[in-house]
């Protein structure tokens, strides 16, 4: 009886989720501002009933911020025994390109297993051109290489055009695991301090979930016609330190994702703080409601997104029509200045955080292929803390004087980037 007593306390009372019965979609069945029972074990409960996944201990991870992911990613890679799978949504011809090509090459010939899924849109059809096909590709699968297509834009149809896999994985030996912001590209190279270099985090990972990262290649490769993966790929995982941590693979559907389900999740533990580093910053109304509650309720929100160097105009305007309501609510926001800011991270309290690939706007939330690791662990968090703190050194504060009012370009943009992601 005291342990179904425990139980139910961990059980939010009807509505204090938001959750509604009904058809109707996704922002009517999560209404109102919510706040969760306080701790981690809570939260894990939590994020388990919305998304079928909570937070394992046993895991040992690494903040990887800029290119550095590559240098880590690429010791691995040639260290690869078993298996290497990526997946990404750019991989373009260019240096960086060449030094993955070597080394999955090298790895082949080895006799090591070597998948590789690349989104046409991100990689190459979209452009036009044949560079994946002829420079990547070829060179590859002559090596022993598997390769394939994510949805080849066939007719190009708008719903496939959007039914894209914006995921970033790459695993190794089924133990190692990456995801966050990268693609295979030049913008990637650097410090994210030159215009030409992008700003991004990303999260090396090995422990139990590295298991659910695996799985969500395997279902990538087999809807690119790559079959059945063998179980050898899957290892038992044993503990590998002392963080916990919990991988939300969403897909888009009709009705609310599980990417729009962990970030309501994750805003609704903060009792203190909300750090939000997003690349593509324009919420729905549903969320924006949630953040300005949250302000009600005195926790500290810090908003951080692109600022001058954007490479999607229009969802830059997008990003600012929410400004005016934020900032009103007492959040405070600011623009990364010296190149586009794509990181894709959340910071809550003093132990939850979030890296991935799930940007905060409705495209990515409602119709994209996305995945994000969900950690507990307050040294974690530290990191992420301090990278935040080198970030501000190089963006420019919005207030409502300087910037942060809303105007008719800015709410048309909001418009138009909220109906291509529409969910009906």
């Amino acid at each position: 009886m005291d342990e179904m007593q425990g139980l139910e306390a961990l059980i939010p009372k009807p509505g204090a989720l938001g959750f509604s019965g009904g058809a109707e979609r996704a922002r009517h069945e999560m209404k109102g501002p919510f706040t969760l029972p306080p701790g981690p074990e809570a939260f894990s409960f939590a994020l388990y009933q919305s998304t079928g996944v909570g937070l394992i201990p046993g895991h040992s991870l690494e903040l990887l911020e800029n290119s550095a992911v590559f240098e880590r990613m690429l010791e691995d890679i040639r260290a690869a025994r078993s298996s290497v799978h990526v997946l990404v949504y750019i991989w373009r011809p260019c240096e960086l390109s060449d030094r993955f090509v070597e080394a999955l090459v090298e790895r082949a010939r080895a006799g090591v297993a070597c998948r590789v899924v690349v989104d046409p849109v991100g990689s190459e059809e979209i452009r036009g051109d044949r560079d994946f096909d002829q420079k990547v590709e070829k060179v590859l699968t002559e090596a022993g290489v598997e390769v394939h297509y994510y949805r080849l834009l066939a007719g190009k149809v708008l719903g496939r055009l959007l039914g894209r896999s914006h995921q970033k994985l790459v695993i190794v030996d089924g133990r190692i695991g990456y995801t966050g912001g990268f693609g295979i590209w030049k913008v990637w190279e650097g410090d994210g301090l030159k215009p030409d270099e992008w700003r991004d985090t990303h999260v090396r990972v090995e422990g139990p979930e590295v298991r659910r990262m695996q799985l969500s290649f395997s279902r990538h490769w087999q809807e690119s016609g790559g079959g059945l993966i063998p179980p050898s790929a899957f290892p038992e995982a044993e503990p590998m330190g002392p963080c916990a941590a919990g991988f939300i693979d969403s897909a888009g559907k009709l009705g609310l994702t599980d990417a729009e389900r962990m970030i309501r999740i994750v805003i609704g533990a903060a009792r203190e703080r909300i750090w939000i580093a997003n690349a593509y910053f324009s919420p729905p109304n549903a969320i924006l409601e949630q953040l300005e509650e949250k302000c009600r309720q005195g926790v500290e929100i810090r908003i951080l997104g692109p600022g001058p160097n954007h490479d999607v105009p229009i969802m830059r305007a997008s990003q600012r029509s929410t400004y005016e309501r934020l900032l009103a609510a007492g959040a405070r926001i600011w623009e990364y200045q010296p190149s586009m800011m794509h990181s894709k991270t959340l910071l809550v309290d003093d132990w939850l955080a979030v890296v991935g690939s799930t940007n905060m706007d409705s495209l990515s939330l409602n119709k994209l292929k996305e995945g994000s690791l969900v950690i507990h662990d307050a040294s974690f968090v530290r990191k992420l803390a301090r990278c935040w703190a080198r970030d501000l050194r190089h963006s420019k504060e919005i207030t409502l004087e300087n910037g942060g009012r809303t105007n008719p370009w800015r709410r048309l943009a909001r418009r138009a980037t909220q109906l291509v992601g529409q969910d009906r």
